[in-house]
C-alpha cells in the first residue's frame, strides 16, 4: 500500500531551483517533501555549466584529455555534497528519489508515496533538443549529457548548433588536440550583439576552428569513427564524432499535467508574472517555466516564488535584469538590451557609450586588449550593456546591479575602481558618455572661463 504524506510544500526536481526553492523553504519552517528521479543538482551540475566550464579551465591551462576529464570528475565530486541526499535531510527535508506525477490538483504520486501538498513547484528542468534531422537516429551522436563521459579522444568533432554549448565545447575540444567543425543553421551566436559576437567568432576562427553559418543540417549519415552531415545547399562536412548542440526542451513527459489541471506551451508550462501555472496551488520555475534557461534564472526565480509561498506577499518576476554569458575566449556577456533592441524600443533617445579595452592599462600589461564594452543608454540610466572581453562575465555583474536597482550613469561614474583592474573599463565607459556633456558643450567652458576671472 502506498505511504500518504501531507506537507505543506511539494517540491518536483532536484536541480538549481527546486533546491534553492527546498533549501529555503525549509529552513523557514515549512514541511517540505523533495522528488527527485535522476541526479541531484540537475543538469548544472552533471551535465552542463559546472562540467563545461571546468573543461574549459582544463583547456585553458594545458591539461590534456584524461587530465581534463579527471578533472571534470574532481570538480563534479567537490560540489555534489552540497546538493545531495544527505544534506538536504539533514536540514529536515524528506527526499523521495522518484519521478513525480500529478494524479489531481492537489497530489503527486512517486514510487510507493502520494503527496498531498497546500503548494506544488515544478522544478524539471529541461533536456537536449534533438532536431528531426534525416539519418540522425541511425548514427552515434552526442549530447551535453554524453559528452563529459566520452573516453576516446574525438580526431575531428562536428558540433551541429553555434550557440554557447556549441562554441564553448568546440573551444575546449579544439584546445585539447581535436579538429572541430561548428555547423549553424543561420548566424553563430545569433541572439548577441553582432558587433560582439564577431569578435568572439573570429578568436575561434584563429585558433583554427571552422564556423560554418547558413548551413541548416539536411542529412546525416556514416558510422562511428566516421560521421558526414550534409546540410541544404549540399556542402558536406566530415568527422569522427558529432555533438548535438542545438537547443533545449522542457522536461514535461512525465507530469501528467493534464490531472492537475495546467496549461502547457510549446516552450513548457505556462505561468504567470507570479510563477503560477493555471492551477494556481501550482508554480512552475527555471528552465520548465519557458522563459530563459539559465541556472541563475532558476535562482531568481526561486526567490521569487519563495516571497508569495511562505509570506503571502505579492511577488512577480521581471527579466530586464537577467544577464548572460558565454565563456569562450573572449568571453562574451549581455543583460538587458543590445543595441539594435534599444534603438527599435526607444529609437533617437538611446545613446550608446563605448569603451573599447586598448585604452585599459590592466589589458594592454596582461596582453588582453581584445575587447569592448558597450551601455546603452536612456535618459542618463543604462538599459543595456554588452561586453565582450576577457572576464566579460565577471564585468556584467555591476550592470546586472545597476539595471536592477534602476541606477543612475552618474552613479556608475562616480565609483572608484582600483587601478589597474579591467573592471575601470565599466567606469571608462560611464566617462564616455559623460565626456562629451562636459568637454564638447560651450557653456561649460564658459562658465569655467568666468569663475577663473572671478576668483582671485
Amino acid at each position: 500500500m502506498a505511504e500518504r504524506i501531507k506537507v505543506d510544500l511539494c517540491v518536483i526536481g532536484g536541480g538549481s531551483g527546486g533546491l534553492s526553492v527546498t533549501s529555503g523553504a525549509v529552513q523557514m519552517g515549512a514541511s517540505v517533501v523533495l522528488l527527485e528521479g535522476h541526479k541531484m543538482g540537475g543538469d548544472c551540475l552533471n551535465y552542463g555549466c559546472v562540467p563545461s566550464k571546468a573543461l574549459l579551465h582544463a583547456a585553458k591551462v594545458g591539461m590534456g584529455w584524461d587530465d581534463a576529464h579527471d578533472h571534470v570528475k574532481k570538480t563534479i565530486e567537490t560540489i555534489e555534497p552540497h546538493d545531495s541526499v544527505e544534506r538536504f535531510e539533514g536540514l529536515g527535508v524528506r527526499v523521495i528519489q522518484e519521478y513525480g506525477r500529478f494524479t489531481s490538483e492537489t497530489e503527486v504520486e512517486a514510487g510507493d508515496h502520494i503527496i498531498e501538498a497546500r503548494r506544488f513547484v515544478i522544478a524539471t528542468g529541461s533536456s537536449p533538443l534533438v532536431p528531426q534531422i534525416p539519418g540522425l537516429d541511425k548514427v552515434p551522436y552526442l549530447t551535453n549529457e554524453a559528452l563529459f563521459d566520452l573516453k576516446e579522444q574525438p580526431k575531428h568533432l562536428l558540433i551541429i548548433g553555434g550557440g554557447p554549448i556549441g562554441l564553448e565545447m568546440a573551444q575546449a575540444h579544439r584546445r585539447l588536440g581535436c579538429e572541430v567543425t561548428v555547423i549553424e543553421g543561420a548566424k553563430a551566436l545569433g541572439k548577441d550583439d553582432p558587433e560582439m559576437a564577431a569578435q568572439v567568432l573570429d578568436a575561434l576562427r584563429d585558433e583554427g576552428i571552422a564556423i560554418e553559418e547558413e548551413a541548416m543540417a539536411a542529412e546525416v549519415r556514416g558510422k562511428a569513427g566516421a560521421i558526414e552531415v550534409e546540410v541544404k545547399d549540399g556542402r558536406v562536412f566530415k568527422g569522427s564524432h558529432l555533438l548535438v548542440a542545438v537547443g533545449r526542451k522542457a522536461n514535461t513527459d512525465k507530469l501528467n499535467l493534464n490531472a492537475a489541471g495546467i496549461e502547457p506551451t510549446r516552450a513548457g508550462i505556462k505561468v504567470d508574472d507570479s510563477l503560477r501555472t493555471t492551477n494556481r496551488k501550482i508554480y512552475a520555475i527555471g528552465d520548465v517555466a519557458g522563459g530563459l534557461q539559465f541556472t541563475h534564472v532558476a535562482g531568481y526565480h526561486a526567490g521569487v516564488i519563495i516571497r508569495s509561498m511562505l509570506f503571502g506577499l505579492p511577488s512577480k518576476q521581471r527579466t530586464d535584469h537577467i544577464p548572460w554569458a558565454t565563456y569562450t575566449s573572449p568571453e562574451l556577456a549581455q543583460i538587458g538590451l543590445t543595441e539594435a533592441e534599444a534603438r527599435e524600443k526607444h529609437g533617437d533617445k538611446v545613446e550608446v557609450a563605448r569603451f573599447d579595452f586598448t585604452g585599459n592599462d590592466r589589458a594592454i600589461a596582461t596582453q588582453q586588449t581584445n575587447g569592448l564594452i558597450k551601455v546603452m543608454v536612456v535618459k542618463g540610466r543604462p538599459v543595456g550593456a554588452s561586453i565582450v572581453g576577457p572576464d566579460a562575465g565577471e564585468m556584467i555583474n555591476l550592470w546586472a546591479l545597476a539595471l536592477a536597482n534602476n541606477l543612475k550613469m552618474s552613479q556608475i561614474a562616480a565609483m572608484v575602481a582600483p587601478y589597474p583592474t579591467m573592471a575601470e573599463v565599466s567606469k571608462r565607459a560611464a566617462g564616455a558618455y559623460f565626456s562629451p556633456r562636459l568637454f564638447d558643450n560651450p557653456w561649460i567652458k564658459r562658465i569655467v572661463g568666468l569663475v577663473q576671472r572671478a576668483v582671485p
